[in-house]
């Protein structure tokens, strides 16, 4: 089938839009084959297509075969997927990537998807098209093309015939009166002169007295669900142990403004306590900002897609929140909403979103999820993580600080920017920096080592001219003390917990407490005992390990 798909490419009188033909003998510069992944990925969604194709050993002119050894590796090849993925809106990347042996040579045929509708595809935060067989920037009027298809169709602003204001809460009402009357306190004495049809209407929940989806959605009785059906309009709270056991569960229905607050009572929002250096860290904080929770709660509702049955989930964690809701994410990219600011222009439920604001639950100005940033930055905490693959759209808040070094340089320099702190927050993460991050954080003096085991908070030791202070309180990689009592015991042949603690003992930052020492070397015995690297041959409460094998 793949022999027959290139034959009829390769019989097209010239390259167009959606199909590039490229000889790519040995290699391929990875920047130029992103670009025209966005760019072939933005046309076919244009022409009506549901892919494009970028092919590798055919020349350009007259489409002979000639071969190409790109990624000859079918391991390295299929990794492509995954790195192309890294650069773009949403994490897209090639449906599949076909080989085929022509008299000639090897040819690849990269698979390329259409944008999806109303979310024009970039990489590395770049649009690009087409201009005949030219590659070329996305110009405005394509990229409004594109982003229209998301507004041609609003499910939230439509009107429910058969329902009426009997179908919905007094309570919810009632909720939805004082938030409005508190987000526009200029039309508190007027408001109260309205009656509930009139209030409605003015907040823009109904449209001329008519309920509309969006309306039940966040106002509805709880038997009025099935006015949405297939839609499956309710959140799933969930309590899960270290483990992932599930601990204790709820599930909340209509009204939605009223559910928003009974999820919001059942998240244990303890106190952290910080570990105690001087002056630099509070003594305590909440582990997560009550807004946070709201936003992402209520983030989740705005932007969720109804038409695929799906719920809204909130799943709490011992020290961290996961909210997920489905559909992809509008505004493509994370990183531009938090350090360009940008408001978003484009929202799948546009009606929803509206009324939403109107009564205080969101901030469509596109301020709330920098707002989350800023809060966890305060905090010392790690940022949020957007995980925006497999069509949904879910964001994980951290309770705890994650790295000391990461807290520390926050604490004691306030004047960092965000986007500083996004590169930081890669690194305390072991996630891969892009070339502009790590000669930053370089430059700044903020990371020292070689990629991927870079080390943060040099620039506060250099500052205070206390290197040996920097060493001796940096934190390894639990690889590395791994590797040491593996080591330790090959030379051995065997060790005792007692010997294990001594060995690691004085390696370990001088921050930690004895009580953080004898379980940080715990986890790490325990870590090389499931993963059969070393095996007990003493007894459980004398211990002696050994190699496995």
């Amino acid at each position: 089938m793949n022999t027959h798909i290139l034959e009829s490419l390769l019989s097209l009188s010239s390259e167009n839009e959606v199909v590039e033909f490229k000889e790519a003998k040995n290699n391929y510069d990875f920047t130029k084959l992103g670009k025209y992944f966005s760019a072939i990925s933005n046309e076919a969604n244009l022409f009506g297509k549901p892919y494009g194709w970028l092919v590798f050993g055919v020349e350009d002119k007259k489409h002979t075969v000639v071969g190409t050894n790109y990624r000859s590796n079918r391991t390295d090849l299929d990794k492509l997927k995954g790195e192309i993925a890294n650069k773009t809106t949403n994490r897209i990347t090639f449906i599949e990537i076909h080989e085929v042996i022509k008299e000639g040579g090897r040819v690849l045929m990269f698979q390329i998807p259409a944008a999806p509708r109303g979310i024009p595809v970039s990489f590395d935060g770049h649009y690009y098209a087409r201009d005949g067989e030219e590659l070329v920037p996305l110009n405005l009027e394509k990229i409004e093309r594109i982003r229209a298809q998301a507004t041609q169709h609003d499910w939230s602003a439509a009107v429910i015939p058969d329902a009426t204001i009997e179908d919905l809460d007094e309570e919810a009402i009632a909720l939805a009166r004082r938030n409005y009357k508190s987000k526009f306190p200029d039309k508190a004495e007027e408001m109260d002169k309205w009656d509930d049809i009139t209030f409605l209407n003015k907040a823009k929940v109904t449209v001329k007295g008519k309920v509309t989806r969006t309306a039940v959605i966040l106002l509805g009785k709880d038997e009025s669900e099935h006015f949405l059906n297939p839609a499956d309009v309710k959140i799933r709270w969930k309590l899960v142990d270290t483990e992932n056991n599930d601990i204790d569960y709820d599930i909340f229905g209509l009204p939605l403004i009223l559910s928003v607050e009974k999820v919001f009572a059942k998240i244990r929002n303890i106190k952290y306590r910080y570990m105690q250096e001087g002056t630099i860290f509070p003594a305590e904080v909440s582990k997560y900002e009550p807004f946070s929770i709201r936003e992402a709660i209520n983030n989740c509702i705005a932007h969720q897609d109804y038409t695929k049955g799906a719920r809204v989930n909130v799943v709490e964690m011992e020290d961290q929140l996961v909210f997920t809701n489905y559909g992809n994410f509008i505004p493509g990219s994370v990183e531009k909403v938090v350090i360009e600011d940008a408001p978003e222009e484009f929202y799948r439920n546009k009606f929803l979103a509206t009324a939403m604001f109107n009564l205080k639950m969101v901030d469509t100005a596109g301020g709330g999820i920098k707002k989350i940033f800023n809060f966890q930055r305060e905090r010392y905490f790690p940022l949020p993580d957007y995980d925006l693959s497999d069509d949904k759209v879910k964001v994980t808040i951290s309770g705890k600080v994650l790295n000391l070094d990461y807290a520390r340089l926050l604490a004691q320099h306030k004047d960092l920017s965000l986007e500083d702190i996004m590169a930081l927050d890669k690194v305390q993460k072991k996630k891969p920096l892009s070339n502009h991050e790590e000669s930053e954080l370089r430059r700044k003096k903020l990371i020292e080592g070689r990629k991927p085991n870079y080390f943060i908070g040099l620039h506060v030791a250099q500052k205070s001219g206390d290197k040996v202070g920097y060493t001796k309180n940096k934190a390894f990689d639990n690889q590395y003390y791994r590797d040491l009592i593996l080591k330790a015991i090959s030379q051995h042949h065997s060790m005792s917990r007692s010997e294990i603690d001594e060995l690691l003992w004085n390696k370990l930052p001088d921050w930690m407490t004895d009580e953080q020492r004898k379980r940080k070397v715990n986890n790490l015995i325990t870590k090389l005992k499931n993963h059969n690297k070393i095996v007990n041959k003493g007894t459980f409460k004398y211990s002696m390990w050994e190699l496995a094998n």
